[in-house]
């Protein structure tokens, strides 16, 4: 297996065990020592993973950094571990920070076991940073991460590159978790700056910032479902396109689900505009896990189902919008369903988490070459 393979496998493991590991020891010996395997290090080899690393630091004796990778003689990776359940913060890295100083580590790891944090020392030689310059959460991978990472690999090591790239990826998680914060609720300075392009001579009065507000985060939601529309319509293009072609052109494709069946159809089962707003919406929150084209909308009497690839089995969610109260349903890794009432349909993005959780869940499924039909 190749190391995007490796990962998506060991992802898979952890959502199955990770509920069950309620010590350090567990975490290591389940999910860390298998990623440390999966980049490419032989565990069991002091000559490149050295477990407990021991190093002097000032008036601090004896203390350990849980592994230490080597490439040689050097130290290039530190990695310090806690238990899966454990909430990361800055404070669990106390370890990492004193060993960059007296080590030729460049890169820092801090982890649960199923999230990965990576540090460097971007902004001061020798001292490691506050922040990760890359997270990597095996429950919700993207496939630009896996990437970066696989930079780290034995096979790929490549410091300098890594190092190159690390600046980049550290300011973008950083406007990526802005743009996010902006999009479910926009702050004063973000509203002024649009409310100064579209008023060069305005006054920002309060009733000013009141408006533009709810039509700033209106118009950001209307952008990204739109964009992803679009891809969407280009993917039904190509595949309409390719069902115009002789079948020898088309056989490889003959299996493949549709995208996204017919709104309606003769028994009168109308999908409303609301219903393709948050299908929309559901697409623009998973594209990253799931491309935009595997995202199906199947309309039925009761609910709205919007499953992957087309298939009952792997629902997404489900849209009860026929009644005055409209509510979305979202799965659990037992396909059980929740309902969550929403006042409109923008509120399909506080679900953000559990949409995410339900793409992953398939994908580690897909992993596992098999999906388990509905309870």
């Amino acid at each position: 297996m190749n190391f995007e393979e490796k990962l998506k496998s060991l992802a898979a493991k952890a959502e199955n065990v990770a509920a069950a590991l309620e010590t350090e020891e567990a975490t290591k010996n389940a999910l860390v020592m298998p990623f440390i395997a999966a980049l490419g290090y032989d565990v069991f080899d002091p000559s490149e993973v050295v477990p407990e690393f021991t190093a002097d630091v000032g008036i601090k004796r004896g203390e350990k950094v849980d592994y230490a990778i080597k490439r040689g003689d050097d130290i290039v990776m530190l990695i310090e571990a806690k238990r899966v359940q454990a909430d990361l913060c800055i404070g669990h890295s106390s370890q990492l920070f004193r060993y960059f100083t007296t080590t030729k580590a460049r890169i820092g790891v801090l982890t649960n076991g199923v999230v990965y944090r990576f540090f460097s020392d971007l902004e001061e030689p020798n001292r490691m940073d506050d922040k990760p310059f890359l997270e990597l959460n095996l429950l919700s991978m993207r496939d630009s991460l896996i990437h970066e990472v696989n930079k780290l690999s034995k096979a790929s090591f490549d410091l300098e590159n890594m190092l190159e790239a690390a600046s980049d990826l550290k300011y973008m998680r950083e406007i990526r978790a802005t743009l996010e914060g902006q999009l479910e609720e926009p702050d004063d300075e973000f509203v002024r700056f649009f409310f100064q392009q579209a008023n060069p001579k305005g006054r920002f009065v309060p009733s000013a910032k009141a408006q533009f507000g709810r039509l700033v985060k209106r118009t950001l939601t209307q952008f990204i479902s739109d964009k992803v529309a679009d891809r969407l319509r280009s993917a039904l293009a190509r595949e309409d396109a390719s069902a115009e072609l002789p079948p020898s052109a088309t056989e490889d494709l003959d299996a493949k689900p549709e995208a996204s069946p017919p709104p309606g159809d003769s028994s009168g089962i109308v999908t409303t505009e609301d219903e393709v707003a948050a299908y929309r919406i559901i697409i623009a929150i998973v594209c990253d896990l799931i491309p935009a084209e595997r995202v199906a909308l199947r309309d039925g009497k009761s609910y709205c189902a919007i499953l992957v690839d087309n298939n009952n089995r792997r629902p997404l969610a489900r849209l009860h919008f026929n009644r005055g109260q409209k509510y979305v349903g979202t799965f659990d890794a037992n396909k059980k369903e929740s309902r969550h009432p929403i006042a409109d349909v923008q509120g399909v993005y506080s679900l953000r988490e559990q949409l995410r959780a339900t793409a992953a869940h398939w994908l580690s499924q897909e992993t596992k070459g098999q999906a388990a039909p509905p309870s």
